[in-house]
């Protein structure tokens, strides 16, 4: 009965997350974390940044990921087909309508009210996420790797994945030794 669960969590997750992955994240959080109970807010946090450090789409990885942890292979199927079926057919039949009425303000009002939405729903899973962050490691680790975080992606240009091992080497090497 899981693999029904797997099935629409993930369908709702994505097909309600408009502008792919990074939209969808905080919804398949709500699905994983909050919803079902697939893994804590730690292990979400340990997942998609591992699935931003691997190539590809990131909703799939998640999917892949904890639809396996949850229902073994079958379940991993179930998850990915209710991540990519769903926005593959999307796809084809909006591109379809768009391109007839590209000119629209109607649709060029949608997408643009759309963004800000995306953009708070961003802004709560950092929120979150940062919670989860502090409560595991305090707020100083956490800030200085966040600081850190930013010198090397905004300020030296390093790729995000590079950062994301540099942190995952860093949790793994520094993080356990740290008096508690």
């Amino acid at each position: 009965m899981e693999w029904l669960w797997l099935l629409i969590g993930f369908f709702i997750a994505n097909v309600l997350g408009y502008g792919g992955g990074p939209a969808s994240i905080p919804l398949m959080y709500r699905e994983i974390v909050t919803n079902h109970a697939w893994a804590t807010p730690e292990e979400f946090s340990n997942i998609l940044a591992l699935g931003n450090a691997l190539p590809g789409p990131i909703a799939t990885k998640i999917a892949a990921f904890v639809g396996y942890d949850v229902g073994g292979w079958f379940g991993s199927l179930v998850a990915l087909a209710a991540t990519v079926v769903p926005s593959a057919v999307a796809l084809i039949i909006l591109l379809n309508i768009l391109q007839k009425h590209r000119q629209s303000p109607i649709v060029k009002g949608m997408t643009l009210l759309v963004q800000p939405v995306i953009a708070i729903m961003m802004l709560v899973l950092t929120w979150q996420m940062g919670e989860s962050a502090i409560e595991s490691i305090g707020w100083l680790q956490s800030l200085i790797i966040a600081a850190v975080a930013f010198w090397l992606m905004q300020l030296r240009k390093v790729h995000p994945a590079i950062v994301i091992v540099g942190a995952f080497a860093y949790g793994g090497i520094v993080i356990p030794h740290l008096p508690a």
